[in-house]
């Protein structure tokens, strides 16, 4: 896209500052992580419960990099051609040096999966059953721990072999394996009507919801668990690539460094088990909350139904995840727009939590969403707030390759360049070239999000001071150590957020940290 010379507003962010102990600032976690630790810092080490579901490797691997976490763990040597001071990549100091919290690895609640079952269920003719299969695998190990073993669990991770990730997907691939006949055979729920008798009586038509959700041992698990704990999934061959070799010897699939690996596991980890995130934003103006709409049409919905859901995010606390009502929220191919009974509602539940926090309502509400917000929903929105609380509506939408901007003529621009069209709208590039990292990080010419604010119920805010806050969003992904991501939180995890909510086993959660569904 080109624009006349003259209408050209470029304009730099600085990179937002993050805090951590005894309120010191870097802009970087690991940075911050290393010199001062967690911002809520214990006095002391906390130890925290750990409890791991996998085959007998998988746990043994798990085991090993429990061990490794107790240390430092290096970057590896550059490769040939790599910079010597690759400034993206940071030793990791150890878990209690970095994050003031310990677990012992041979002392956590450990629960084996015969590889034998994995293997068999993952090769059930019918997806969905045998998505559900294995997942249960999981679940019910679990479960039982629950029943007869008083040790609590602030957090299961769950090893998973490779031919879980393989096989366990919409549309998994499982061409040339000897398939499992299961209990429904080939019967798919939306093609033939199950008979209600047979000649034994009754049929048992109980697990017949499976055929109801994505086949997606992810999800499945994430929903299964908002009523447990919150959860790691974990592959074997990101623990132990070495033991998992192709041919040629090298490892069957290309895995982060192990520093890297250990940075983010350990961030996980703290996230998971701790009643405050690692980091927080450090300027953000207090009494700002802001919101990320999730939609997520109903899979095999013959209305075309879909789930709707708000995030909540602050600067010093973790998110929640609100659910609103199923109904006909999709209005066309890439839009939804909520009814005004349903959007008060939901805007009504998050107002009310922050203000059980917080002891009043908001000063600003930022309402993200990736669609424009139609009259009704908007309208409801703004009766559901006080009159004190200032609602504003953000559209924040990814662009391809229609738009670019250069440095010094074929460089990648400055993560924070924003270019801004009139007093509304802007292109921003959360990705470029970072200074202090001396590199982008990204396969090609970084692309701009599209920021407009599009609807405010008093005086619409500065468009700088919205791209401000936006930036400072992107730093806040506490599933990683990342310098960044491309997207604010708001809007990052949405889909991941929806998938979840949209499964058999999540409903009835009407309120849950985030933490859960990550």
């Amino acid at each position: 896209m080109r624009f006349p010379e003259k209408s050209l507003r470029v304009e730099h962010f600085d990179e937002p500052q993050l805090e951590f102990a005894f309120s010191q600032r870097s802009p970087h976690p690991k940075d911050g992580l290393f010199l001062y630790g967690p911002h809520a810092k214990a006095k002391k080490s906390r130890e925290i419960r750990v409890g791991v579901v996998g085959t007998t490797d998988g746990i043994g691997h798990f085991r090993t990099w429990g061990r490794k976490l107790n240390s430092v763990v290096q970057v590896p040597p550059p490769g040939k051609g790599e910079k010597a001071d690759r400034l993206h990549l940071a030793n990791f100091p150890g878990l209690d040096e970095a994050f003031g919290i310990s677990f012992e690895p041979d002392e956590c609640s450990t629960l084996s999966i015969a590889w034998k079952d994995i293997d068999r269920a993952t090769r059930i003719i019918n997806l969905n059953e045998a998505v559900d299969k294995v997942a249960r695998l999981y679940i019910d190990r679990v479960r039982q721990h629950l029943r007869n073993d008083e040790r609590s669990v602030d957090v299961w991770i769950l090893v998973l072999p490779e031919i879980v990730y393989e096989r366990c997907r919409p549309q998994s691939k499982r061409t040339g394996l000897p398939m499992e006949k299961g209990d429904f055979t080939k019967r798919q729920r939306a093609k033939e009507s199950i008979p209600l008798f047979s000649a034994m009586g009754v049929i048992d038509q109980t697990e017949e919801a499976i055929f109801e959700d994505v086949p997606d041992f992810h999800r499945r698990i994430k929903a299964e668990f908002l009523k447990i704990a919150p959860t790691q999934l974990v592959r074997e061959t990101t623990l132990a690539p070495e033991a998992f070799l192709n041919k040629a010897n090298y490892p069957v699939r290309k895995t982060q460094d192990a520093a890297t690996v250990a940075w983010n596991l350990a961030t996980g980890l703290y996230y998971k088990t701790q009643p405050k995130p690692p980091w927080r934003l450090a300027d953000v103006r207090p009494g700002v909350c802001y919101i990320g709409m999730v939609y997520k049409s109903l899979p095999h919905d013959p209305d075309g139904h879909a789930c709707c859901a708000a995030q909540m995010f602050l600067n010093e606390g973790d998110g929640v995840v609100f659910r609103g009502a199923n109904g006909p929220w999709k209005t066309g191919d890439y839009e939804f727009h909520l009814k005004a009974p349903a959007a008060k509602n939901l805007l009504a539940l998050v107002l009310k939590t922050y203000t059980e926090t917080h002891g009043g309502p908001p000063k600003e509400l930022f309402i993200h969403g990736q669609t424009y917000f139609n009259d009704e929903e908007w309208n409801a929105f703004v009766d559901a707030a006080p009159k004190e609380t200032n609602v504003i509506g953000v559209r924040i939408r990814s662009t391809g390759g229609e738009t670019k901007l250069f440095r010094d003529g074929d460089y990648p621009v400055l993560r924070g360049t924003a270019l801004l069209l009139d007093d509304q709208t802007a292109y921003l590039w959360t990705t470029g070239y970072v200074p202090q990292l001396d590199t982008y990080i990204g396969p090609e010419t970084p692309n701009p999000l599209h920021i407009t604010v599009m609807r405010s119920k008093n005086d619409k805010p500065d468009i700088r001071t919205v791209l401000a806050d936006i930036m400072g969003l992107t730093k806040i992904n506490y599933n990683s150590c990342n310098f960044n991501d491309g997207l604010p939180v708001t809007v990052r995890f949405a889909r991941m957020v929806g998938d979840v909510l949209t499964m058999g086993s999540a409903k009835g959660e009407e309120r849950q940290p985030f933490k859960f569904y990550v």
